[in-house]
């Protein structure tokens, strides 16, 4: 495939998609509320101009806020069931637009057309599942102390939901929460990293089509393309009642303590720093799989991403040299071109930062296997290609301890398998983890609660590629939130517990007598 042939299909895809050279960015339903500059989107795949958006201003904001709190106030009186209507037809039209959204999604973020496919395809799970969840937001009845009294408890919708996400997802995890947020009877308003701005308004336009279809309120679904500083006004509003923010942990922790200050709730979905523990009975074949594509996928821009591998010392010979053989088989290069492992990383400052790490690393004594540098040449001219590179390491090195948002990936020994899950804890972060292993206690250790710490832990599997059944998220600086599915909905709305006295006298609770 040509590069010509390549632009030409894209600009076919953002036709269909209904974008142009200028994008209004800021929306509510089918109105548009953009009077802020001009960002500009540039690929990472070839460094084009993609589009220009306009963005929010504060005023802009002010009007979304409002026509979101009507919104919501007419949606929440909607049956739950028919708001999974709603998300039912979101998820036929993202069929329809599910080649040309992956294709935007892989040119804008860098991902492999692959992945970027595969991320659409995480947007209509998630809409099934959702459809199906609307008729199950169900409370508990509880047996009362008093005589002729009943208990139970009940799910209310919140009102509003903010979600502040990341680039590396550009559409997926909006959905994982705008699709419950929706059908627990929220309005929804979304700002979107300002390095994928396009693919939000893509979405958005397809969701504005099922609103109008359906004839439903402005303001149910909402879009808000701007700085921090919109950013900041959202996790500051009391009108705004949970805050889903998906980033890095020290703007987490910021965000935190402000939602917090407010009494307002949040889900945080932060730094990852996963380990795959191979254990001396693993299937080798089955683990160079997991960590080679858990390490480079995405090229290494997941909060999922493998980082560290943890390998038995009887193997670590032999599993090092796969690994060897293994990365020099991987093509980098055009993520549209599906022959291709890895793409770009989304900027130029990226691409500073996993050499900055690549220094540190080398400087603490780490000692690389497949070493690392900046791709040049013609089909490297946005300047966003890197090499992905293994290091050799000792756990405890400070540049191992923090999230390296690229593809590089740290190993090390072990001699016990406690030894390796002390390792595998002994870091900040605790989101995703793995052990591969054929031994069935080695298994159920790592899954005890002696075992692995993180929100999400794998056998055979590696760390990257969460199914939306699950509930998704982390521990320690991870944040502590859950999106996605399992009961992540209970999140999306506020508790209430009930008692109905349907008898003659007013018995009170506790046996108390109180008599006038």
């Amino acid at each position: 495939m040509t590069k010509t042939n390549q632009s030409f299909k894209i600009e076919k895809s953002l036709q269909h998609l209904g974008i142009s050279k200028d994008n209004k960015g800021a929306s509510s339903g089918t109105k548009f509320f953009a009077t802020g500059k001009s960002i500009d989107s540039y690929s990472p795949v070839d460094g084009k101009l993609i589009a220009s958006v306009k963005t929010a201003s504060e005023k802009d904001y002010e009007k979304i806020i409002k026509l979101a709190q009507q919104a919501s106030s007419e949606f929440r009186l909607m049956p739950a069931p028919k708001r999974g209507e709603i998300i039912r037809q979101f998820g036929l039209k993202l069929r329809e637009y599910k080649e040309d959204l992956g294709k935007l999604v892989s040119y804008e973020m860098g991902k492999s057309l692959q992945e970027g496919w595969g991320e659409v395809q995480e947007m209509i799970d998630i809409c099934d599942f959702a459809v199906g969840l609307s008729r199950q937001l169900h409370g508990f009845t509880m047996h009362s102390e008093r005589s002729q009294h009943r208990m139970y408890e009940q799910y209310h919708p919140l009102g509003i939901v903010g979600i502040i996400s990341a680039f590396n997802f550009p559409v997926a995890v909006w959905s994982w929460n705008a699709a419950l947020a929706l059908i627990c009877g929220n309005a929804i308003i979304w700002k979107p990293s300002e390095k994928t701005p396009l693919c939000a308004v893509a979405c958005q336009n397809i969701m504005a089509e099922v609103l109008k279809e359906n004839k439903l309120p402005e303001g149910i679904s909402n879009l808000v393309i701007s700085d921090h500083v919109i950013g900041q006004k959202m996790v500051e509003s009391k009108d705004v009642q949970l805050i889903s923010f998906t980033g890095s942990t020290a703007v987490g922790r910021e965000v935190a303590s402000k939602v917090a200050g407010r009494f307002g709730k949040s889900i945080l979905e932060l730094g990852g720093n996963n380990a795959i523990i191979i254990t001396e009975n693993a299937d080798l074949e089955m683990s160079i799989i997991g960590a080679v594509f858990g390490a480079v996928g995405t090229a290494g821009q997941r909060c999922t991403s493998t980082r560290r591998l943890i390998i038995h010392e009887s193997v670590y010979d032999k599993v090092k040299t796969k690994l060897v053989k293994a990365y020099g088989q991987l093509k980098i290069g055009n993520p549209l071109d599906v022959n291709n492992h890895v793409g770009p990383l989304i900027d130029e400052q990226a691409v500073k930062q996993y050499e900055n790490s690549i220094a540190k690393c080398k400087k603490e004594g780490g000692k690389f296997i497949v070493e690392g540098g900046q791709l040049k040449g013609k089909e490297y001219v946005s300047g966003c290609y890197v090499k992905p590179c293994i290091a050799e390491v000792k756990n405890s090195y400070e540049n191992v301890q923090h999230e390296t948002f690229a593809p590089i990936l740290y190993i090390m020994k072990y001699k016990t398998l406690e030894e390796a899950i002390a390792m595998q804890n002994d870091v900040p972060q605790g989101l995703s983890s793995a052990i591969m292993t054929q031994n069935l206690r080695e298994a159920e250790l790592f899954l005890s609660h002696a075992g692995s710490d993180c929100g999400i832990a794998n056998v055979n599997i590696g760390t990257s590629g969460a199914e939306i059944g699950g509930a998704f998220g982390g521990e320690k600086e991870t944040g502590g939130g859950r999106e996605s599915g399992s009961d992540a909905w209970k999140y999306y709305m506020r508790r209430q517990t009930n008692t109905i006295n349907y008898g003659k006298d007013l018995p009170l609770a506790q046996g108390i007598k109180f008599n006038i």
